[in-house]
């Protein structure tokens, strides 16, 4: 049987995969790994809530605060919020758990439940087990003066604001930036962030009503804000996902700046300032080749791990580095939280832009990117990706195909029923037709037999 959890916690078609009863089940199992006694005896254990604006996202949060209250957890729901925001809140309070509820970038259908563990870390994947097996079994609950209290508290995540606010280096008065919000979590947030800053704002798909997030906008659909950005005569734009931990950018032309060349220009300012710990960045393996050339020509050590910003964050945890992310937006800088955050790297772009006084184009023109198709494989049996012989005779004739001047990466999706194919090659017409043909060779050879469960 597949794990429950996948890269980034629980996630499926909120009613019928993530239903109230699971997040119920979740939630007593997580208080029972998570909770354990209080530091110097301080009374029962404590845990936060959050959600993104899917309207699921209500009756989930319910079921989380029964699980946990009857668990004996007090509660405290804070309402819609960033998942970053939830994490700094873990952070800084004196809390045993979070649980976020979201699916992220997923359209609205769909929802999750995310578990962050004392100090605002999302879990390892052994404590992720421990939760699963745990999940539903028998024990003796408290009862009579033993459960939790369940409070909200809406004003909650103004504290997440004024931590963004403080994190810039430099006022950014005479910026005009849009910003898309995806009509998530950071449809307020975001924009009073900025305003803050003394940015001109303007807002983009801000008006979440509970069934439009991610839909056609956001990060994963950039092409409304690049658009906007030129209509606007903006500076730069930002998009966001619908929890907002990911961030994409648009220069002053609409042109899209993705992860790896946000994560050069805070590569390339941190080292400047002495803030790159060991000179070292921390990215996945589906980044371009370029970045890697563009850091070691800068001097800077890249490190790369599996696709996943909790696997980023582990290696940069381990090694004591201090900056890491994804292609997809995901950019983590300890300095500041302990997870990926989309408001918090608009924030700190905006602020290059503003201190240097060079357009994000020229900054972000430091990575130059081999043309990358990424082709998703839906439907097939992406557990036998790594194990069929077909598959991997023709990824190694591709692979001699495109020489030193390519690269072709194949991974399962932990979130959804597909492989990713990725090809990068000199010219993205060869890039195209590999991608394709791999793409094909997956589909054909990994298909499941008619009926079965994807």
């Amino acid at each position: 049987m597949p794990r429950l959890f996948g890269t980034d916690g629980v996630r499926g078609l909120a009613g019928r995969e993530v239903t109230a009863e699971l997040a119920l089940n979740l939630a007593a199992a997580a208080a029972r790994v998570l909770g354990g006694s209080r530091p110097n005896g301080t009374g029962r254990p404590r845990a936060l809530i959050g959600n993104d604006s899917r309207i699921s996202g209500g009756y989930l949060a319910a079921a989380v605060a029964a699980g946990l209250a009857g668990a004996g957890v007090d509660v405290l729901d804070v309402g819609t919020l960033p998942t970053p925001g939830l994490a700094y809140l873990a952070a800084t309070e004196d809390v045993d758990v979070a649980v976020m509820l979201s699916a992220s970038h997923n359209p609205m259908p769909d929802n999750g439940i995310k578990f962050f563990a004392r100090g605002g870390f999302k879990l390892p994947d052994d404590v992720e087990d421990l939760i699963e097996a745990t999940c539903g079994e028998i024990w003796d609950r408290p009862t009579g003066e033993g459960v939790g209290r369940i409070r909200s508290d809406s004003l909650a995540p103004l504290a997440y604001v004024e931590h963004l606010v403080g994190t810039a280096p430099v006022p950014l008065k005479g910026l005009r930036i849009v910003l898309d919000c995806a009509n998530g979590a950071a449809s307020e947030v975001a924009p009073e962030v900025m305003r803050r800053l003394g940015v001109d704002v303007v807002p983009f798909a801000c008006c979440p009503d509970g069934l439009n997030i991610n839909a056609g906008v956001g990060s994963t659909h950039p092409e409304a804000l690049r658009q906007a950005v030129v209509k606007e005569t903006a500076d730069m734009g930002f998009a966001f996902d619908g929890d907002a931990d990911r961030c994409l950018a648009v220069d002053s032309a609409g042109a899209l700046v993705d992860g790896d060349r946000i994560m050069a220009i805070l590569a390339l300012a941190m080292k400047a300032r002495g803030a790159l710990a060991k000179d070292t960045l921390v990215a996945t393996v589906m980044s371009n080749c370029a970045l890697a050339r563009a850091m070691e020509t800068a001097g800077i050590e890249l490190r790369t791990t599996d696709v996943g910003d909790r696997y980023v964050l582990e290696e940069i945890l381990a090694g004591g580095f201090t900056l890491g992310g994804e292609q997809s937006g995901h950019i983590i800088m300890t300095e500041f939280g302990t997870t990926g955050d989309g408001v918090l790297t608009a924030v700190q772009i905006a602020a290059q832009v503003a201190a240097t006084g060079r357009p994000l184009s020229e900054l972000a023109a430091v990575v130059q990117p081999l043309p990358q198709v990424l082709v998703n494989v839906p439907d097939v049996d992406k557990y036998r990706v790594d194990e069929d012989s077909g598959v991997a005779r023709a990824v190694n004739s591709a692979r001699r195909r495109l020489g030193d001047d390519g690269r072709i990466l194949l991974r399962c999706s932990g979130t959804e029923p597909l492989v990713r194919v990725m090809v990068e090659a000199p010219t993205h017409e060869l890039a195209s037709e590999v991608a394709a043909h791999l793409a094909t060779v997956v589909r054909e050879r990994l298909a499941l037999p008619s009926g079965l469960p994807v």
